[in-house]
C-alpha cells in the first residue's frame, strides 16, 4: 500500500529511528559493576523514562538531559553516580551508525522527496549523526535551534514554520509514537509512519502505517522497489 500524496517533505526522528540509539549500552559500560546485573532491565526501563520528563521542562543541553536522568536513575536504584558519568555516555552518541538499510533506503527516498531530520540531539552532535547516515538531508532541525525538545507540540510547528509546510504536505517518520507520533497526530499530521524497531509498543488508533523493515518506506511513499 502506499500513501495517496506526494508530500513536499518526508521528515524522520533521527535516534532510534535510523540512528542505532544504543544508550543503555553506553550506560551499563560506564557504570560498569556498579549496576547489577539484576538491576540492568529495571534501570534502563526507569531511566528512559526520565530522559522523556527531562525533555518536557524548559530547555537545557542534551548532555544536561542526559547527565540529569542518570543521576535520578542512579539515585532511585541506589547506583553510586560519579562525576563526569553522564557526560562519558553522551560523548559516545556521535559514534553511533544507521540501523541496516537505512542509509540505501534514504538515498532511494532522496531521489524523489527532501529529506528533514527532526531531532532532540544538539547541533554539534546532530551533524555527526547526520553524516553517519551516508545519504543527502535537506533540512536539519535540533532541539538546541528550537529550543525545545519532542515531543512538545512546539517542536513540530517550529519544522512546519520552517518548512513553510502545512500538516498535510509532509510525511513524518518515527519509531517513537511517545516522542513524535501522538503529538504529530494531535497537530493533524496525517500521514505518519511508525517505524516499528520493538521498543515502543504500537499505537495504531493513531493512524500511521506501519513498517517493520526500512526498505518498505520508499515503496509506501510510492517509489518503485528496485
Amino acid at each position: 500500500m502506499a500513501f495517496d500524496i506526494k508530500p513536499k517533505f518526508v521528515s524522520f526522528d533521527m535516534n532510534g529511528t535510523l540512528i542505532h540509539f544504543r544508550i543503555g549500552d553506553a550506560i551499563r559500560r560506564v557504570l560498569g559493576d556498579r549496576l547489577p546485573p539484576e538491576l540492568a532491565e529495571a534501570f534502563t526501563r526507569v531511566g528512559n523514562y526520565y530522559r522523556f520528563d527531562e525533555c518536557m521542562g524548559e530547555y537545557k543541553p542534551f548532555h544536561q538531559i542526559v547527565t540529569d536522568a542518570l543521576v535520578r536513575t542512579c539515585a532511585r536504584f541506589g547506583v553510586e553516580y560519579r562525576e563526569g558519568d553522564g557526560q562519558a555516555v553522551y560523548e559516545e552518541i556521535p559514534t553511533w551508525t544507521p540501523y541496516p538499510g537505512v542509509t540505501e533506503a534514504l538515498n532511494r527516498l532522496a531521489e524523489a522527496y527532501p529529506l528533514v531530520l527532526l531531532t532532540n540531539s544538539d547541533d554539534a552532535f546532530a551533524s555527526q549523526l547526520a553524516d553517519n547516515l551516508q545519504a543527502p538531508i535537506e533540512v536539519l532541525i535540533t532541539a538546541e535551534q528550537m529550543g525545545l525538545y519532542k515531543p512538545r507540540a512546539g517542536a513540530f510547528e517550529y519544522m512546519l514554520d520552517k518548512l513553510g509546510a502545512a500538516p498535510d504536505e509532509i510525511v513524518h517518520v518515527s519509531a517513537s509514537p511517545k516522542y513524535d507520533l501522538r503529538t504529530a497526530a494531535a497537530l493533524g499530521i496525517a500521514h505518519t509512519v511508525y517505524m516499528d524497531r520493538g521498543f515502543e509498543p504500537d499505537e495504531p488508533w493513531l493512524g500511521h502505517e506501519r513498517i517493520t523493515d526500512i526498505a518498505d518506506l520508499p515503496v509506501l511513499l510510492g517509489l518503485p522497489r528496485p
